[in-house]
């Protein structure tokens, strides 16, 4: 796990979800992942998939989950999405990692984005293919 990174917190809210201990709208629920909807959405539909276990980020999940629980999550995510009627039109995935990025729970969890058409993501490298075809 990166050095910047608390480490796993038994308190975080995710970690209460799970165990039922704070209230959610659940989406999805197998028993890999929990998906529920943000309380703070982004767009008309926005929804976390946490797994069950103990991660605190894509970093930690992906070097110490069992390959079982990183297959069955990222299905749930999938499973997650088509329920919400967003493989035809699209949606967005996005994984917070550490403060720079905005990492508010340090609890790994995705959030399924969509109900929208949203902006590209564009930085400095978007002009390129442009400026090489000149």
């Amino acid at each position: 796990m990166p050095p910047r990174l608390p480490p796993y917190d038994r308190t975080n809210v995710f970690a209460g979800i799970l165990r039922g201990e704070a209230p959610c709208t659940k989406v999805y629920e197998d028993e890999y992942a929990l998906a529920f909807d943000n309380i703070h959405p982004a767009a008309p539909i926005h929804v976390l998939v946490v797994p069950k276990g103990e991660y605190v980020s894509n970093a930690d999940f992906s070097a110490s989950a069992p390959d079982a629980l990183i297959a069955g999550f990222w299905r749930a995510v999938g499973k997650t999405a088509a329920l919400l009627g967003l493989d035809e039109p699209g949606y967005r995935l996005v994984a917070n990692h550490g403060p720079d990025a905005n990492q508010i729970v340090f609890h790994f969890h995705v959030h399924i984005i969509g109900g929208r058409k949203m902006p590209g993501v564009r930085g400095q490298a978007s002009g390129l293919a442009e400026q090489a075809e000149r």
